[in-house]
């Protein structure tokens, strides 16, 4: 029997993961999976998953006081890896822990192949990953199209399969005309309100999104909100928005492409949602906000202009990003107020989703072409083409 060990950290490397493994399972029947994740890959049939999920963490602040368990785990991985023996360990998300789980397997099951789905973003900072990627894992699966060089100049073997998530949303039935029609927004102005998925950017977003909200509605007649809320910080959420003087409708991650389609602006915080928005054809701002550490850090490593994937693509910046210091109500406000009432801004932002989109996606499906990869580890066949002639 096949065996494979899978882990994920973010609900979006779950979300990875479970495609993945479905994927693999269709063209592998009886293989077994094992390793750490989310409830979807347990859905999938993880077996006897470690809880990753506390991992999920932004900067290197988080990063610290989650070394000792990103340790613990890895180790355990390791003594896993050991004992059954998988042929291929794929690791997603969380380069950190991924880079220290992976050593744990090498050390102790030297036979079991590396590979990594979701490839550090090194085209954005700390180039230097790119180099020890290629040299610690036999296989870099990207989600992103302009990714492979950077790790293939270092001799690695990298490969573009394209993003099941945004594949997954693109597929996905929506309605958001039966969305109005449940919360009995009729006609409103609809304002989406996604603050994240992890504990500290929702801790520090919430405040500066209550204040947005609060100013936005005195300037939009009518103004609906609805905030899509992550399960990993569902209490949290319900928690610090009770007391906001404006009427919100509570969205579950299941409804939330219902609510992407009936909205009519969003604001988000930055990461993979900005593209599940786009392949909606939701206008939006951008923000983000770490603490006084992590924005030292970050102005020290990042060296692009831009954090959200299609303004990296466009080379310019289509969607508004308003980050730290311009992380503030008062821009914020003015950036939603602009793109509810000026038609040129949501004309702009559109016109290049349409224009983007399509190659940022992929025209494959993205499981089943990361599967085919990691399946070519599983028969030792991955080193077939040394020297990468072949088309592909």
């Amino acid at each position: 029997m096949t065996t494979i060990l899978v882990t994920a950290c973010e609900p979006s490397g779950d979300a990875l993961g479970a495609a993945l493994m479905a994927s693999i399972k269709a063209s592998r029947p009886g293989v077994r999976f094992i390793g750490g994740g989310g409830p979807l890959m347990k859905a999938e049939g993880l077996e006897n998953a470690l809880p990753t999920d506390k991992l999920a963490v932004m900067g290197p602040g988080d990063a610290v006081v989650a070394l000792p368990r990103a340790k613990g785990l890895s180790a355990r991985l390791g003594r896993l890896a050991a004992r059954e023996k998988p042929e291929v360990a794929v690791l997603i998300d969380s380069w950190a822990f991924s880079k220290m789980a992976g050593a744990e397997i090498k050390k102790r099951a030297p036979e079991t192949k590396l590979a990594k789905l979701a490839v550090p973003q090194v085209w954005a900072s700390r180039p230097q990953r790119a180099a020890v990627a290629a040299d610690m894992f036999d296989l870099l699966m990207c989600l992103l199209p302009f990714e492979p060089p950077y790790f293939e100049k270092h001799g690695g073997h990298a490969v573009f399969v394209g993003n099941p998530n945004f594949q997954r949303v693109a597929r996905t039935p929506r309605s958001g005309p039966g969305f109005r029609a449940r919360y009995g927004i009729g006609d409103s102005p609809l304002l989406l309100a996604l603050p994240g998925s992890r504990n500290g950017e929702v801790k520090r977003l919430l405040p500066v999104f209550e204040e947005t909200v609060t100013e936005a509605a005195k300037k939009i007649p009518g103004l609906k909100v609805a905030i899509i809320v992550a399960d990993a910080v569902k209490k949290q959420v319900q928690h610090a928005t009770g007391s906001w003087k404006q009427d919100l409708i509570v969205v579950s991650p299941d409804e939330r492409f219902d609510a992407f389609d009936a909205g009519d602006v969003a604001l988000a915080a930055s990461g993979t949602v900005t593209t599940e928005l786009a392949l909606t054809s939701t206008p939006m701002v951008v923000t983000y906000k770490v603490g006084s550490f992590t924005a030292y850090w970050a102005r020290k490593v990042i060296t692009t202009p831009y954090v959200t994937v299609l303004n990296v693509a466009a080379g310019e910046e289509v969607i508004p990003e308003r980050l730290q210091d311009d992380c503030t109500s008062t821009q914020l406000c003015a950036d939603v107020v602009r793109l509810f009432n000026d038609h040129e801004a949501r004309r702009k932002q559109m016109s290049a989703f349409r224009r983007l989109l399509p190659g940022l996606v992929g025209s494959q499906s993205a499981a089943d072409a990361a599967a085919a990869e990691v399946l070519k580890l599983v028969d030792r066949d991955d080193r077939s083409d040394l020297d990468g002639s072949a088309a592909g």
